[in-house]
């Protein structure tokens, strides 16, 4: 398992559908509130509309409108539906200091009301077509997708053009929504997932704004104004760093009129605050957060591979063969199987535009967690010393190849990819040339790459009890909840 970020707050796989899904995974692995309208309408009619094609042989097209907007685009007339991704750079890193979770609340009040629509307008308006829209916010990109069936594109276009170019923000709409967020902020607090990827992004990146929580604070939530939006949306939302991926039932030169329409009046230039590149604290370090519940959740990681590295795809292979396998990985045998110390465990590489990292979680009992602990940090070790087998090697190159298509097997998850691919740097044609790659990497390019991955070990996140509470019952007096590190 790999992603470009979606670490969010929380710890679980949101996945934009990209084979490696970086910063979408890493926003969901540590989590920013993703707000979908989705109608059951829109449900209803997109699981009858025939058979998902096969993108298999499809071509990507670079598509340049009349007014110089760029999207990489998919005809295909299977199904008479159309979907985009498209994103914005500039995500949770453009919060102003000491407000963090501005870039989270635009992404979540900017689709309630807009034009000469209100809230329930606008929303009644996309339930009646049956048009999914949504936003998000990762830390480095404000991120958006629209589907929609092919009659009713353009109406959805232009609610979507109304969204980004003139949203209301009505003080009740935004109250409202600041009510929600700070009720999932208050919740996060006695989460223990949601508090292991807090300190984990903290013990991580220090005070780079990596470290922030996308999502915001109970402190800074409160304080974030209308007028901080405001900004927000004129210094992040602009043509200069927008990349557009389109899927569907659609022509060329109409969807060059639709995304003029949509995107054309948005600012020519962003105003985006600098972000200095950081590499993630050196292993191993640990750190522990006492909070009264019967489970422990271990998160643990290290400095990880940027997606540009030469050898990333040889860390892609080996990192599968360790934990992104799912039942088939290392740490699931000697974790689950072996020693049945947890229900699942895995292990990702992410990375963002100014870092990387490997992470990954489990929860245990906590009378084993130390167990745990050992059973993961042996297991890390034994990979950095002597790197996979050549039938580890072979079964997870068999298996990526086999698979990657079967990833990409939608309108909507073929044009997440596309964006991406786009937003990690990478060809046009990376999809026809991504299986030779794989096919290129060696056993002695996965057992270096395993040796500079893991070798120096883990930082790791426990939140649970204190282990001499751990035999007592869940009701039990606990130590105040404090962090110690080691």
């Amino acid at each position: 398992m790999a992603g470009q970020e979606a670490l969010g707050d929380g710890l679980s796989d949101q996945g934009h559908h990209a084979e490696a899904r970086g910063e979408a995974f890493v926003t969901h692995i540590l989590t920013l509130t993703r707000r979908a309208v989705l109608a059951a309408a829109a449900g209803l009619a997109f699981a009858l509309a025939a058979p998902a094609p096969s993108f298999a042989a499809a071509k990507i097209q670079h598509l340049i409108s009349p007014g110089g907007i760029e999207a990489w685009f998919v005809q295909d007339s299977t199904v008479p539906l159309i979907a985009m991704e498209y994103a914005f750079t500039g995500g949770a890193t453009q919060d102003p200091a000491g407000k963090a979770g501005v870039a989270n609340m635009v992404a979540s009040t900017i689709d309630e009301g807009s034009g000469d629509l209100d809230s329930k307008a606008f929303h009644e308006r996309l339930d009646r077509r049956a048009i999914e829209l949504s936003f998000s916010a990762t830390r480095d990109y404000f991120r958006g997708s629209l589907r929609m069936l092919k009659d009713n594109k353009d109406e959805a276009f232009e609610l979507l053009r109304m969204a980004l170019t003139s949203a209301h923000l009505d003080e009740p709409d935004v109250e409202r929504i600041r009510s929600q967020i700070m009720s999932n902020l208050r919740r996060d607090t006695t989460n223990p997932s949601a508090l292991a990827g807090k300190k984990f992004m903290e013990l991580a990146f220090g005070d780079h704004p990596y470290a922030r929580q996308a999502s915001g604070t109970l402190e800074s939530v409160p304080a974030i104004t209308t007028a901080d939006m405001r900004d927000y949306i004129r210094r992040v939302l602009a043509k200069e760093t927008l990349k557009v991926a389109v899927v569907g039932d659609v022509d060329p030169a109409t969807l060059g009129k639709l995304l003029d329409q949509t995107f054309g009046g948005l600012p020519a230039k962003a105003e985006l605050t600098p972000v200095p590149d950081v590499i993630a604290a050196k292993p191993p370090q640990r750190a522990f957060v006492p909070l009264d519940v019967p489970q422990t959740v271990i998160t643990f990681g290290g400095p990880g591979l940027a997606r540009h590295d030469p050898k990333f795809m040889a860390a892609y292979v080996v990192n599968h063969v360790l934990g992104g396998g799912g039942l088939s990985s290392r740490l699931y045998h000697e974790v689950r199987e072996k020693r049945g110390l947890a229900y699942s465990v895995y292990e990702a590489l992410v990375w963002m535009d100014h870092s990387a990292l490997f992470i990954g979680n489990t929860g245990t009992r906590a009378d084993r967690a130390g167990d745990t602990v050992e059973a993961l940090t042996r297991e890390v070790k034994r990979i950095a010393d002597e790197g996979p087998t050549q039938q580890e090697l072979d079964e997870a190159k068999s298996y990526l190849k086999g698979s990657q298509m079967l990833q990409l097997d939608t309108s909507s998850k073929l044009a997440g990819a596309m964006l991406q691919y786009q937003l990690d740097k990478l060809p046009i044609d990376y999809i026809e040339k991504r299986n030779a790659i794989v096919d290129a990497v060696t056993l002695e390019d996965t057992k270096e790459m395993a040796k500079r991955l893991w070798g120096q070990g883990l930082l790791t996140v426990i939140v649970g009890r204190a282990p001499q509470a751990a035999a007592q019952p869940a009701g039990a007096p606990a130590a105040a909840p404090a962090t110690k590190t080691e």
